[in-house]
């Protein structure tokens, strides 16, 4: 059996199981980014829209497999099923002319979708409201709708190709431009950033490397600036944890005390951090942190007190009673 036929068919089967495709609706207009880094081989979708939760509708990806951005008079079933179609080994140019030929108004449609080689495809329908376009690029694919100009999209695609870092900074760096150039001609409401691994683990909890979303917020990229800032903050606690565990001492302070400097302002990642130097016997480290987190909020005073008899506060009852004094 061809190829194509086989998708076809493929195709077929899926919309039989999911349901046909919707009717158009109202829209979620908005500009996404899908990309893939070729050093990781992370693949990521980012989007801002004036739309409540536009991540629950547009942004799909899948560890190992890819990811797709699904929009305009969106149609949410192009997420799972072009998925699906990826997963089973078709190219994202083949899955995504497959599904567009078995939708009834593929016209009002705009679709990106990316592979785990990094080959992407992208579909602007000729009934999607202007300023409406695309561009491909190496390894990625940006597009909007019911945007203010027609620069948008051409400044995002800029944008990511000169930004530095990781595969979310980037993605980020893509959605900051487009609001630069006048992003929603109606404003802004919310934004999502999702990145998956290149592989699939095993554990599902570990493949979605970063998944954040701004549901209804007056600066939803600005949102999600910070918060992907609080993600970093907190995966260096569990890089910290990881290394405390192997017996890297020295890695597991450094995690924690750049979760610090990355998050300052928060009380948590200083408590555990005091607490772990606290069971390193650096005691005068500790109460200098132990203070300042007391001073501020004395529940985090009694949450120490309920550490110690379980273990997880291990010191002596001098060591405690210096603690527990802490701030006062």
């Amino acid at each position: 059996m061809g190829r194509g036929i086989a998708l076809l068919l493929g195709i077929g089967w899926l919309c039989s199981g999911l349901g046909a495709f919707a009717a158009p609706r109202r829209p979620a207009h908005t500009y996404s980014i899908v990309a893939r880094d070729p050093a990781t081989g992370q693949m990521g979708v980012a989007v801002q829209s004036h739309w409540f939760s536009v991540g629950t509708i547009v942004a799909w990806g899948e560890a190992g497999v890819g990811v797709v951005a699904t929009q305009s008079f969106a149609e949410p079933a192009y997420g799972p099923l072009g998925l699906a179609l990826l997963r089973a080994g078709f190219p994202a140019p083949r899955a995504l002319q497959g599904l567009l030929g078995a939708d009834p108004h593929p016209e009002v449609r705009q679709v990106a979708m990316l592979d785990r080689e990094g080959r992407v495809a992208v579909h602007t329908g000729e009934g999607c409201i202007p300023a409406a376009g695309h561009e491909i690029g190496e390894g990625f694919a940006v597009q909007a709708n019911l945007v203010r100009s027609s620069g948008v999209w051409s400044a995002m695609a800029d944008a990511f190709r000169s930004a530095q870092g990781e595969l979310a900074e980037r993605l980020l760096a893509a959605l900051e431009a487009a609001e630069a150039a006048g992003g929603d001609v109606r404003g802004r409401q919310s934004a999502a950033l999702l990145v998956v691994a290149a592989e699939a683990s095993g554990r599902p909890w570990e493949n979605r490397i970063v998944d954040l979303r701004v549901e209804d917020h007056a600066d939803p990229v600005g949102e999600l600036r910070r918060l992907l800032r609080v993600h970093r903050a907190y995966r260096r606690m569990n890089e910290g944890d990881r290394a405390l565990e192997a017996g890297d001492v020295a890695g597991a302070l450094e995690a924690y005390a750049g979760a610090e400097r990355l998050l300052p302002e928060n009380v948590e990642v200083r408590f555990w951090h005091a607490v772990t130097l606290a069971n390193l016997g650096r005691l005068e480290e500790a109460l200098a942190r132990f203070g300042e987190i007391f001073a501020r909020d004395t529940a985090w005073r009694s949450l120490a007190a309920r550490l110690v008899p379980l273990g997880l506060l291990r010191v002596d009852d001098a060591a405690w009673k210096r603690i527990e004094a802490a701030g006062r």
